[in-house]
């Protein structure tokens, strides 16, 4: 199986440069690992979006989409889970 492409927004760059880096530090792992399987054991749908999806990083959320025709993963937000669906 051919691994995705992840393209991680400026936002949500900006989102984990923000964080404690120690906090960023164990999320990078997961985004990366998007890569092999963007819909991994515990990944929610979001309800009302076609294709995307969170995974949960502890108490932080990284809410993303997955466009198979393109084979890429797309990062939109890294967030707290009290602010991650305002």
């Amino acid at each position: 199986m051919a691994s995705y492409r992840i393209e991680v927004k400026r936002s949500a760059i900006r989102e984990l440069r923000q964080l404690p880096a120690n906090i960023a530090a164990r999320i990078w792992p997961h985004i990366r690992a998007l890569a092999a399987n963007p819909r991994p054991r515990g990944t929610t749908k979001l309800s009302g979006e076609v294709d995307a999806y969170r995974i949960r990083v502890g108490d932080y959320r990284v809410l993303y989409e997955v466009y198979d025709q393109q084979r890429l993963v797309s990062v939109r937000q890294v967030r707290h889970r009290r602010e991650a669906y305002r």
